[in-house]
């Protein structure tokens, strides 16, 4: 008798236990199946970037990835093994590797060999043309800490190979860009004594200068050559811009802003590179630009107005006014919410989807709170037809709508310099064993 109430107060509690837990699993693992085929109806599914790469064999389907993703809706639990729902919004953070207790992810670019918009790029993140580098985002990377390393490492492999010649013209280096991995890459040049120049078509602080203020831009520690490491956790938008024009003032680093790349021309041994005001000779070069590059247009009639524009530095700016937000990643979503804070503003966001599947989970949840106080209206599913000095009209689905407006904002994305790039005769589609220069 004893025996039979010990069995069955054990079976009691497994039952007590375990079956909510299954039912709960199966109930997750369902949303998460529907989840995904949303994310293929809409697109979504394939990363664009650096992503998590699930060996299926070794998972075993604990959701200790699921739960340390910071983007959240990135990975979920199907068919009891984890895979990639949201992958556009996956930014390659690599906290998901850190936490799968069986070594099951690894965070990369997955097959790379038949993407046209990823360049060929060896260990050193040299390109098939001898001597041509590629640093930060162009080469597929995302993160401002893996910017910041790769300028710092290029330059590195650089100053031990580098051809010592002093021929007073020829440069030994050109850095174009001014971002994150430009500046770094300046800064370990100046270090190693390189006689160089950095140029770039905006200012320093690359695509950052673009960003909202007070946006949050980087997430982990990382060193800075000639500056040390960045103890923080966090940074926002002004304080790295701070640092790097302490950093330029104080080494004296030749940056030539304003100053677009318009041509690369390979001469075998050396480069020439045709900027808007001035031409440069080099021994090499590092290309370390963003992957926007100019902003997309609309091509909308009255996209010319002056009211129209393509970036938002400085909400504060805006007050009392119809606004226009056309776009639905977080661009977009971050300046709807900075302009709807304003007073009197007025703030609609025009999207072509159904939903926004993009943005990180802190601005999703952020914007929650703003489409309940209705401070935010968002018309899903349309596209802007034209512009006018004091209106837009919005095509939603078969219907136009006409809405009062002051102001528009275009967050649709860059057109990137790949033909700049296939130009110069740069390979893209996986990377390669060797370098040669163009046929």
């Amino acid at each position: 008798m004893e025996s039979t109430l010990i069995w069955a107060g054990t079976f009691f509690v497994i039952v007590l236990f375990l079956v909510p837990y299954v039912l709960k699993t199966r109930r997750l693992q369902a949303v998460d199946k529907e989840r995904k085929k949303e994310a293929q109806r809409l697109g979504a599914d394939r990363a664009i970037a650096q992503h998590p790469q699930i060996d299926a064999l070794q998972c075993i389907g604990c959701a200790s990835c699921v739960q340390a993703c910071p983007e959240g809706g990135v990975l979920g639990i199907v068919d009891g093994r984890a895979t990639i729902i949201n992958g556009l919004k996956c930014v390659g953070h690599g906290l998901c590797a850190e936490a799968c207790p069986v070594g099951a992810i690894q965070v990369g670019l997955g097959n790379i060999h038949l993407r046209d918009d990823i360049p060929q790029l060896n260990e050193h993140r040299e390109t098939n043309i001898s001597g041509l580098f590629i640093a930060g985002e162009l080469g597929g990377l995302a993160l401002i800490r893996n910017a910041i390393s790769q300028g710092r490492e290029i330059v590195e492999y650089i100053a031990q190979n580098r051809l010592k010649k002093e021929t007073s013209n020829i440069l030994d280096l050109v850095i174009v860009g001014a971002g994150p991995a430009g500046m770094s890459a300046s800064l370990e040049a100046q270090r190693n004594g390189l006689r160089f120049v950095t140029v770039d078509q905006q200012d320093a602080g690359g695509t950052i200068l673009q960003y909202p203020k007070k946006k949050l831009v980087l997430t982990k520690p990382v060193e800075i050559p000639l500056y040390g490491q960045l103890t923080k956790n966090e940074y926002e938008k002004e304080e790295l811009l701070e640092i790097w024009q302490k950093l330029r003032i104080k080494y004296n680093l030749p940056i030539r802003t304003q100053n677009k790349l318009v041509e690369i021309l390979n001469l075998n041994d050396t480069f020439e590179l045709k900027c808007q005001y001035e031409t440069y000779r080099s021994y090499y070069v590092i290309l370390a630009l963003g992957r926007r590059g100019t902003p997309r247009k609309l091509n909308v009639p009255g996209e010319q107005l002056p009211k129209v524009a393509y970036q938002l530095q400085d909400a504060l700016s805006f007050r009392n006014e119809r606004i226009l937000i056309v776009g639905g990643g977080d661009s977009a979503i971050e300046a709807a919410m900075a302009l709807a804070n304003q007073p009197g503003n007025a703030v609609t966001i025009s999207y072509r989807k159904d939903t926004f599947f993009r943005i990180k989970k802190r601005n999703e949840q952020k914007l929650q709170p703003f489409l309940e106080a209705q401070k935010i209206n968002v018309l899903f599913n349309s596209e802007v037809v034209e512009i006018h000095p004091d209106k837009v009209v919005v095509k939603e689905k078969t219907a136009e709508k006409i809405l009062p407006n002051d102001r528009v904002f275009v967050f649709v994305g860059g057109e990137p310099p790949f033909e700049l790039l296939k130009k110069t005769g740069i390979r893209f589609g996986g990377k390669q064993k060797g370098n040669e220069n163009p046929e």
